[in-house]
């Protein structure tokens, strides 16, 4: 009774504020814009158009670059100098009469400094037209023919072979999936963790605390706070599930009919991928891994939190939650390269580093029985870190006036 009373004070207290409303509801479509906005600023900051003055003697290659974007070229009979005192051009373009032969025989002269993208869009064309010039040496007939016949640009599928037979995949957009899961998981566990501490630091500094456990037993009000706190990551989790669920089975669709330029094969994978039993068991995977997770590391956050009388303090001693946390998010973007890795399998089943890890390799499809390990490996870990976690609550926030160091919480540890 005393700990469903705490789990619904601490749940109410947060899920009714307007900054977890706007924020569940919000998130989802600041990650979406997030994702869209270098497009857009590429479309919007698009390169300005520029005209290239070509001094070329020979007239072999400056004759031949064709307008490309917003850059146009102009041929130009006059000295390189009067080219760079010419106003009409952005620029010059200064070709050996050796580029053929030598590739570095080419210089160019701008106003201003010139964009990656303007580099390297003269460059490709440059290097396309000495190709072409020098295959023609060869003097072999119909040779564009030839050429073009004998181009390929293979797209290989990929099927995964399981005990419900084939099934296509794409590394690409699980590489994307797993990095977005992983991400989601490493800022939950963090920011919730973090309320946990701070949630605790606030109570003691008002001697609240005091007033509580003379009713309450420390372990059930320490309980009753990480799972109040939990349920309030779960529901804004299983809110964003069922947006992103209502998105695939209606929205995705929709947008996908009108994608005339998506072969059909791409087209079934993502709507594959975007299958509602697919996002679900996603997501039930994440919730999983989201618990344990977040009631491992919360443990430790409740237990430095109880330790200390302000932030200040605190901070010192978070490097021993928010390091390993650290340590998972490296290990995870390493591992998504090789998902089937010794590391991958090794780094998924210690408690530490398992919930990153697992989530970015759950897209590319993990064996049930190493996610039934990793799963209890870490719930029998949430045990003993919520034990030892309780034994030094208890003793920390009755403490005022010290900072603790190690020896200190081991000693409150040890305590009977």
């Amino acid at each position: 009774m005393e700990l469903s009373l705490i789990i619904q004070r601490e749940y109410f207290e947060r899920v009714r504020r307007k900054s977890f409303i706007i924020t569940t509801i919000l998130m989802p479509v600041i990650m979406i814009a997030m994702m869209a906005f270098p497009a857009v600023i590429s479309i919007l900051s698009g390169p300005e158009k520029k005209t290239i003055a070509v001094v070329d003697p020979s007239g072999i290659v400056g004759n031949a670059l064709p307008a490309h974007g917003e850059l146009s070229f102009a041929p130009v009979e006059m000295s390189v100098e009067e080219a760079k005192a010419d106003n009409n051009y952005d620029g010059v373009l200064v070709i050996g009469e050796n580029l053929v032969s030598d590739d570095t025989d080419v210089s160019l002269y701008t106003r201003e400094a010139v964009s990656l993208a303007t580099e390297e869009s003269i460059s490709g064309e440059l290097s396309r037209i000495v190709e072409q010039k020098r295959l023609q040496r060869y003097d072999i007939e119909n040779l564009d023919q030839i050429i073009a016949a004998v181009q390929s640009h293979v797209r290989m599928q990929t099927f995964t072979l399981g005990d419900d037979g084939e099934k296509e995949t794409s590394s690409a957009i699980s590489y994307m999936i797993g990095i977005v899961m992983m991400m989601i998981l490493y800022m939950f566990i963090l920011m919730y963790g973090q309320m946990v501490m701070t949630s605790i630091i606030e109570e003691k500094a008002n001697r609240v605390l005091e007033v509580v456990v003379s009713s309450v037993k420390p372990y059930t009000l320490l309980m009753g706070k990480l799972l109040g706190i939990g349920c309030v990551a779960l529901t804004q989790i299983l809110i964003w599930a069922f947006i992103i669920l209502a998105f695939t089975m209606w929205g995705l669709p929709a947008i996908l009919s009108s994608a005339t330029d998506m072969d059909s094969a791409t087209l079934s994978l993502v709507l594959g991928i975007g299958n509602p039993a697919y996002i679900m068991k996603l997501f039930g995977c994440m919730t999983l891994f989201l618990v344990g997770g977040y009631l491992f590391y919360s443990s430790i956050y409740a237990a430095i939190g109880s330790s200390v009388d302000n932030i200040q303090d605190a901070s010192q001693l978070t490097s021993f939650a928010t390091m390993p946390i650290i340590i998972g998010l490296l290990l995870a973007f390493t591992v998504v390269n090789d998902p089937t890795s010794q590391l991958a399998f090794w780094t998924s089943v210690i408690p530490f580093t398992s919930p990153m890890v697992m989530m970015s390799r759950m897209p590319f499809g993990v064996a049930g029985w190493e996610i039934a390990l990793s799963a209890v490996l870490l719930f029998v870990s949430v045990l003993f870190m919520i034990w030892l976690s309780a034994k030094i609550y208890r003793i920390g926030i009755f403490m005022y006036g010290k900072k603790p160091n190690i020896k200190d919480l081991v000693r409150w540890a040890k305590y009977k």
